[in-house]
């Protein structure tokens, strides 16, 4: 892993790089993940560079002691600035919290981009009331409920879902909730016209979780912006269904 300091924090990334050429991709994992939700990623690298980073709190990155709202939410937009002027990287590519704060980047931060994908996100990520609470009193229950039917998988082998729960307790329940929390404060939807790059919209045909109206919802508010399906997948369609992601990837990135 490869790291960048700001903030007094170390933030930890790491990159596939087999051409030069392209915008270079940095993509951006959700609640509870980790940069490893990506590994699929890192076949596009013949096309571009691909940057997956670890958020504070999750992977190897530093802490950062925040909490939820804004607050937190800038402290990762910060984290992604880091990496993007660390890498050169001009595309981001964020899921469901990550696609918040790409979409947060975007609207706030002074960088220079050449597009965003918004994969199983929205311009609103509301979350259910007794997740909420599960997430602070009954963690087990919160990740069980996660991992059930078409909400973080469609249909994947259960050592997909092993390691995606195991991966979860490893980030830890305060700095997930937190996570959760944030994506519940985050409303960009008076915005979204705000944001001037080339967008593609990319959502899992059974997302329960960040629903395929959020997507249509997107493409059709955002100025320049269009919408892909992955069909027999979920919210993790990016690995769930590496190949149908990587295409839609690809092509966006001819377009740009």
């Amino acid at each position: 892993m490869n790291r960048v300091s700001h903030h007094s924090r170390e933030i930890a990334y790491r990159r596939s790089a087999r051409t030069d050429e392209g915008p270079g991709v940095l993509c951006i994992h959700g609640s509870g993940g980790s940069s490893g939700v990506w590994k699929a990623q890192a076949r596009l690298a013949d096309r571009t560079p691909v940057t997956t980073i670890d958020l504070s709190d999750h992977g190897e990155s530093d802490s950062c002691v925040t909490e939820s709202g804004y607050e937190a939410l800038s402290a990762y937009a910060d984290d992604v600035v880091a990496v993007a002027e660390e890498t050169g990287d001009r595309v981001l590519c964020g899921n469901s919290l990550g696609g918040a704060i790409a979409m947060t980047v975007a609207l706030d931060r002074d960088i220079d981009l050449d597009g965003l994908i918004l994969a199983g996100t929205g311009a609103r990520l509301p979350v259910l009331d007794d997740l909420l609470v599960w997430l602070k009193t009954d963690f087990q229950r919160a990740i069980e409920f996660l991992h059930g039917p078409d909400r973080l998988f469609h249909d994947v082998d259960g050592d997909y879902v092993e390691v995606s729960e195991q991966a979860m307790r490893e980030t830890g329940q305060a700095v997930t909730s937190r996570d959760f929390r944030t994506c519940h404060a985050f409303d960009a939807r008076s915005r979204l016209d705000g944001i001037d790059v080339p967008a593609l919209a990319l959502v899992g045909e059974y997302d329960k979780l960040t629903p395929p109206h959020y997507h249509e919802s997107l493409a059709d508010t955002l100025p320049d912006c269009e919408l892909s399906t992955i069909e027999d997948a979920a919210h993790l369609a990016m690995l769930e269904r590496p190949e149908a992601f990587n295409s839609a990837v690809d092509s966006f990135l001819d377009r740009i």
